[in-house]
């Protein structure tokens, strides 16, 4: 584990702004390798004290690896974006989690010190790639009863989520979506949000170009009465919706990761340090559990229990999935540690480009919290799985209430 070698820190984070897939979504005529060459040029402009040659690694995310999310990514985007040929890359997939893998798998790298500095991505263009476009499941999942086939879809995962635990109700789910609708509102409003995107050119259904410089998916004043009229498309009389789930969605993030002594050489920002983290696999019939056992091992692995996280930065892919994580740990579904600039209910999840949003946000957090030493960022995975990983707070000032 990096703990055990050299110390890892993240440098800074960007993405671009998310938008709704599909014909009339901001990126509909724009290539998913497009967003990542965006992401990476930006995150070397901002951080000109790096040496782009002095780059180990770029790896690069996408759950769907064909077509313009194809070819290497990692590599061609690195490519595109400029980079000298020496520096290599590759792409990576764990569905949801594909950034948080990217970054834990550099940050592991950086460790054992096999890197020094490396820039983990994801990107999703669902608009172009629908998920699961081109898999072909092997039937012995279905012939021998391995999974249910439920567990291929994720909106069903959900709905058996709340089966499982039914203390958690639709109406406590809605009033979730709401607060994440109205956080992220008044996250913007404040300008917490607006620093860490990188504007792209678009072009619109008329043909004429245009700047995107913010989400598009999030729909402030949603109330609870409005998303109360909304179908449940997962199941009759169900409680997942569109409101009270993230959408379909477009778009890109990236980061730089390095080990903490070669940051200091070159006068590179120390957003987070890494602490742990780890990933864990739960029935693929209930995916959204994943956070939980994902979190206890992360945990364990950092000597640390849950009263020492301090802020959560908790991926919303469904409104129940975080729910079912706060219930376990005993957390009120209004903790203002959890989310405070809203989640992927409001701004999307772009699916293997949201871990590194969660870091972002995790590390704009830590900023306003200095008293504050711990943190997390945790998603729930396709077929069933979670995935955490804990920071620690460089702005933290020691005797402050943690």
């Amino acid at each position: 584990m990096p703990q055990a070698g050299r110390s890892v820190v993240f440098v800074d984070g960007v993405r671009t702004p998310f938008g709704k897939s599909g014909p009339k979504g901001l990126y509909a005529d724009t290539r998913a390798d497009d967003l990542v060459v965006k992401v990476i040029r930006e995150l070397l402009r901002r951080n000109p004290n790096l040496p782009p040659e002095q780059i180990d690694e770029v790896a690069v995310a996408a759950t769907t690896q064909i077509g313009d999310q194809g070819l290497t990514i990692g590599r061609t985007a690195g490519i595109l974006a400029g980079l000298p040929v020496s520096v290599p890359g590759f792409s990576i997939d764990r569905m949801c989690a594909g950034a948080m893998t990217a970054a834990t798998t550099v940050s592991a790298g950086i460790g054992v010190g096999a890197y020094d500095i490396a820039i983990a991505a994801g990107v999703e263009h669902m608009g172009r790639h629908p998920m699961g476009e081109g898999v072909d499941p092997n039937p012995r999942f279905v012939s021998e009863k391995l999974v249910d086939p439920e567990a291929l879809l994720m909106g069903k995962t959900a709905e058996n989520l709340h089966d499982k635990l039914p203390q958690l109700t639709k109406e406590r789910a809605d009033a979730y979506a709401v607060a994440s609708q109205d956080k992220t509102a008044k996250a913007y409003a404040d300008g917490k949000i607006q620093p860490d995107l990188v504007a792209v050119a678009v072009r619109g259904q008329d043909g004429a170009w245009g700047l995107a410089t913010a989400d598009e998916p999030p729909r402030p004043g949603t109330s609870v009465e409005g998303l109360g009229t909304l179908k449940t498309p997962f199941r009759p009389h169900g409680r997942v919706t569109a409101g009270n789930a993230a959408g379909l969605n477009d778009g890109a993030t990236g980061a730089i990761l390095a080990a903490e002594e070669v940051a200091d050489e070159l006068g590179l920002q120390k957003k987070m340090r890494l602490v742990s983290f780890a990933f864990a696999g739960v029935e693929p019939e209930i995916m959204g559990y994943g956070p939980v056992p994902a979190t206890e091992k992360a945990l364990a692995k950092a000597g640390l229990s849950i009263e020492d996280i301090g802020l959560f930065e908790i991926n919303e892919a469904f409104a129940v999935q975080v729910l079912s994580m706060l219930d376990y740990y005993g957390i009120a579904d209004d903790d203002p540690r959890v989310n405070p600039m809203g989640g992927a209910i409001a701004v999307g999840h772009p699916l293997a480009s949201s871990g590194i949003r969660l870091m972002t946000y995790l590390a704009r957090d830590f900023e306003d919290h200095p008293e504050v030493r711990y943190g997390l960022t945790s998603m729930c995975i396709g077929l069933g799985m979670g995935g955490t990983v804990i920071w620690e707070n460089p702005h933290y000032t020691e005797g402050d209430n943690a």
